[in-house]
């Protein structure tokens, strides 16, 4: 038999989906005014950070490879992003934002309030000690 949850922990784990929610929920919005769907988007700014082969997009964002190829195919029609040889090896193509989709990648972070609004009201010291929570919960080294 499982335990059942302290009180605490249920309401934890009800604010952590209520930021998950409205943080999904403003990324769509801000998607829509860059005429992305909120899939495109997340493609765009993972992207962004580093160009990756398709798999590892997939497994990044917890969906099918097919998918992602659906979803690259669309940005690469629009300009956003193009397929490479990967340098270190040149069977594997990586996907990498254009400098239109880098620029729009950009556009996306600095619209997306709700992150940042909420966390302007912690603290250095506040946020700090959020970020070692947060990476603690989900097992990553901290920086």
């Amino acid at each position: 038999m499982t335990p059942r949850a302290d009180p605490l922990t249920v309401e934890v784990v009800d604010l952590i989906g209520t930021v998950v929610a409205r943080y999904y929920e403003e990324y769509e919005h801000a998607a829509t005014e860059h005429s992305l769907t909120g899939a495109q988007a997340r493609v765009l700014s993972l992207l962004s950070v580093e160009p990756l082969p398709m798999r590892k997009v997939a497994q990044r964002l917890k969906c099918e490879p097919s998918n992602i190829t659906g979803i690259v195919d669309r940005l690469e029609s629009r300009g956003l992003v193009e397929r490479r040889p990967d340098p270190a090896d040149r069977r594997v193509k990586l996907a990498a934002p254009t400098e239109e989709g880098a620029r729009l990648a950009r556009a996306l972070r600095t619209s997306l309030d709700f992150a940042r609004e909420p966390l302007g009201r912690l603290t250095v010291a506040e946020r700090t000690l959020l970020k070692e929570l947060l990476q603690r919960m989900l097992g990553v080294a901290p920086e």
